[in-house]
């Protein structure tokens, strides 16, 4: 498993999660709603975390510059 967000992608899917959880708390934690935004906002800081987003390597796309040499 290597590298496919670069820090721009990374820092965007943590602002994304910080709103989710924003909007989570503002219409409930305990509403379907509020729990599909919270399963969201963890999904975005595992992968902002980890650097590697699965549904970039399913269809092949990658954020990150491409090495030269």
């Amino acid at each position: 498993m290597h590298t496919n967000e670069n820090n721009v992608d990374r820092i965007i899917r943590l602002v994304i999660a910080a709103v989710a959880v924003g909007i989570s708390a503002t219409i409930g934690f305990g509403t379907i709603g509020g729990i599909i935004l919270l399963v969201v906002a963890g999904i975005m800081v595992v992968t902002a975390a980890v650097g590697f987003c699965p549904l970039y390597a399913v269809f092949g796309f990658s954020t990150c510059p491409v090495r030269q040499g």
